[in-house]
This record gives C-alpha cells, structure tokens and sequence, in this order.
C-alpha cells in the first residue's frame, strides 16, 4: 500500500481525504455562512462497489462521546464482563481496524474536583481499560471540557492507564506542548496520525507549565489559533502517516448545525492536509460535508451516556447517533458508512426500526446543504467520498 506522503510526492491523486452534553457551553446564533449546493440520496448504490472484495479494505470507526462515569460506571463497573457497556455493537466494532472517539471522563479513582463546576465525569480504570480495549479503541481524544473534572492527578492517570493499555491519545498533557502533540495508531495497513483539539472551557487549557487541554479559538481567522493548529499538523506530518485526522471538541450542547465559523475551521483543516475532520461536543448529531474529497463529520453525538433522554426536544434526539465507518481501499478514501446508533439503558446498542431509519434520514437531511451524495441500499445509508454523481 503506498503512503500518503509518496502519494503527495509523486504528485498523483493521494489519499483525497479521511477522512460534547452537560457541562458544556451554551447556544450559538444562526450560522451566517452560505453551504453548498443541495445533494442527497440516491436509491440505488452504486454497484461498481459490489465488486471490490471487502477484504481489501481498511474499515476505521468515527464515534462522538464515551462518558464512561456516573451511571454509566455504577451500571458496568461490578459486572463481570465490562463489555456489555457496548451491547449490541460490539460486534460490529469487533470488525473494525480502528476506532476512534472522545472520551468524555477521566480515567482514575483519584484527584480532587475541579471547583464550581456542575458536572463531574470520572471512570474507574478497573472497568473503562477492558471497555476501551474490548471495544478496539485505537484512539482517543482528551481535549474535551471533561478531562480536568479531578484536576491534574485525573488527567495524570488517564494518561497513565490509556499509555499501558496501548490505546493512543492526544489533546491534553502536562503542558501546552504535551497537549498538541499528535498520536499515531495503525489500523490495518492504514498508519493515522491524529490530534485533539477544543474550544470548550478556556479554564482547561495547558500552558506553558501547566496541565490542561489543547484549548484554542477554532477560527482560522485567528492568527494564534493557525499557528498552534500548523504546530501540530506539522508535527503529525513527522510521524509519516498515511491519514492525518483531527478529532475536534467544538460547539455549544443540542445544536443540530454547526456554527458558520467552525465549517470555516474544518474547511482550512482540510486545505491544511488534514483527512478527516472529527466533530463532536453537542450531544446530538449534526451533518456531514464532503470538502475536497475529505468527510467532516460535524457532530457524531454521544456513543454512549447516562445522560436524560430529551426526547421534548424538537429535532434534538440526543440518545441516537451513529457509528461512522470509513472505508479506505488501496489508500483511497472510498466512502462512509452511517451504521444508527441507540443508547439505551447506559449501553451502546444498534439502532432498529424507526430509531434506525430517524437516524438515516436526519444525517442525510443535515448534511443537504453541503450538497453531500449520499447513497441508500438496502437499508443502508453511504456517503461516497472523491468523484460520485449520487445526489439526492
């Protein structure tokens, strides 16, 4: 499999792209920007696809929030097989070569509580380890408004158990440094390099000396926040991936469209080498964009909770999202597939009947105005990635 970096080098195609709810910020105003042209489903997949054996390709998972705490923990922790936090997709994600999520806690039994916050996330290592490893949690992101609940000694120990476990990380560290430097995790033949980063509680962030998160304005209008972002991407770069992903903490809770400002960012990302845009931080799902042959997913909601269902709220759903498979075939990005996603009872389960078609149906209407191709074949719902003429 040729790499991203010979690819860029022999100037061909390339890889075209890889392609948080309480406790976070407030609503945002309406997004002023102008979207794409209108796309959307097709019926009929295309069958091109059919003849390419599934065992070629490299298959990496895009999930939102892991809270791991609260109800969560007390529901799992004492069970003898952790694993059932994931319920039914567990064996779907048993088949993936990678996966990749934020996860919304800390992992420690130790720490004092950071002061005057509302909520507290933390997960016992007894049970969050063999979750995560059970789940084949390739990476994690810590930059998130959760991480610092059991200040420094909490971050310390996530670090710790996650480093022992093997399971990669980035967005928070020891210092400003720490917390920009990239990870890197193989998923098949696929060598990804991936960085966290957020815009969620300023009180968080790393500095010089400091602990904290890779806390930055996501606005590539900001000169600071260029520079950091170029730091780290630079820094990937290093590591010789053949995707580069970076997995974004952004966003107020229960909005179901990205503000204006953060298509911006995720839209530079890309034109900054990035290959896939990872968001999450709402706490419901938004759409996704195809930009230059590179998926943004702009929320993928919760993956698993113990949050209140707000079912009162119009268009909100925050107990359903989805896993979104992305499919790499001879080091091209090739499409993405929505698989629903349903957390009932504090446990990952597969989405069914009208959860799963709500699911389908409202990815494919939130990502319309970017004018994203989207496939449906039985029963399934497919984001094609580079050349498509799929519209709905």
């Amino acid at each position: 499999m040729q790499t991203r970096r010979s690819l860029l080098t022999a100037g061909g195609a390339g890889v075209a792209g890889l392609v948080g709810l309480a406790g976070c910020a407030g609503a945002p105003p309406g997004s002023d920007e102008n979207r794409g042209d209108e796309g959307g489903d097709s019926d009929a997949a295309g069958d091109d696809a059919d003849d390419t054996a599934d065992g070629d390709d490299t298959r990496i998972g895009f999930v939102g929030d892991l809270m791991l705490g609260r109800s969560v923990a007390d529901r799992w922790a004492g069970d003898a097989d952790s694993t059932g936090v994931w319920g039914s997709t567990l064996p779907r994600l048993e088949t993936l070569d990678g996966l990749v999520a934020n996860l919304e806690c800390c992992i420690s039994d130790r720490g004092e509580q950071w002061p005057d916050k509302t909520y507290y996330f933390r997960s016992p290592p007894t049970f969050a380890i063999p979750a995560l490893e059970a789940a084949g949690a390739s990476f994690v992101s810590l930059a998130n408004n959760h991480i610092l609940d059991y200040r420094e000694q909490g971050l310390r120990d996530t670090r710790t158990h996650l480093a022992d476990a093997g399971v990669a990380h980035a967005g928070a560290g020891m210092d400003r440094e720490a917390a920009i430097e990239p990870a890197v995790f193989e998923a098949g033949d696929v060598r990804v390099a991936a960085v966290g980063l957020t815009d969620q509680s300023a009180a968080f962030a790393a500095t010089d000396d400091g602990p904290g998160t890779a806390y930055a304005t996501l606005d590539p209008g900001r000169p600071g926040t260029r520079a950091l972002v170029t730091d780290a991407l630079d820094r990937a770069d290093e590591l010789d991936p053949d995707l580069v992903v970076a997995s974004l903490h952004w966003g107020p809770n229960w909005e179901t469209e990205p503000r204006a400002v953060h298509e911006r960012f995720g839209r530079w990302l890309v034109d900054s080498g990035v290959d896939v845009v990872h968001g999450h931080s709402a706490h419901v799902l938004q759409g996704v964009e195809v930009y230059d042959g590179s998926p943004i997913i702009y929320d993928a909601g919760d993956f698993v909770d113990d949050y209140v269902d707000y079912i009162d709220r119009e268009g909100v759903h925050n107990k359903r999202s989805a896993l979104f498979e992305l499919v790499v075939r001879d080091g091209d990005l090739t499409e993405l597939e929505v698989v629903p996603v349903h957390i009932v009872d504090e446990a990952a389960t597969l989405a069914e009947g009208e959860v799963a078609t709500w699911v389908r149906d409202t990815v494919a209407e939130r990502s319309r105005p970017y004018g994203t191709p989207i496939e449906r074949s039985d029963g399934q719902l497919t984001i094609p990635l580079g050349d498509s003429d799929a519209t709905e």
